[in-house]
């Protein structure tokens, strides 16, 4: 049986794709994925944003906590950070159920 392995969507598959669905160059294509990405994180740094039919994203803040090293139980401090959280919205739910 082969095994299915997980590959991370790149800003280049996200251009590659464009360029073949729209005939645009890739050059273009490329500064279309970098802005649009650079308008995205400017956006959430401000406040939460929401995508109609796709997605809203907000920063959280995560606490400071104590995490442990499974393989050697040792201790650790974890320090307060800011984290993205992604929600779906319920058409994109829909979509990715009927794949």
């Amino acid at each position: 049986m082969e095994e299915i392995k997980k590959k991370s969507l790149t800003k280049k598959d996200i251009s590659k794709k464009i360029n073949l669905k729209t005939g645009l160059s890739k050059l273009y294509t490329e500064q279309i994925t970098d802005d649009f990405i650079y308008i995205l994180k400017d956006l959430i740094k401000n406040k939460e944003i929401s995508i109609k039919n796709f997605a809203s994203f907000k920063i959280i803040s995560k606490n400071e906590r104590i995490g442990r090293n499974p393989k050697n139980k040792k201790i650790y401090n974890i320090n307060a950070r800011k984290s993205i959280s992604f929600i779906a919205s319920k058409k994109l739910n829909v979509k990715i159920k009927d794949l």
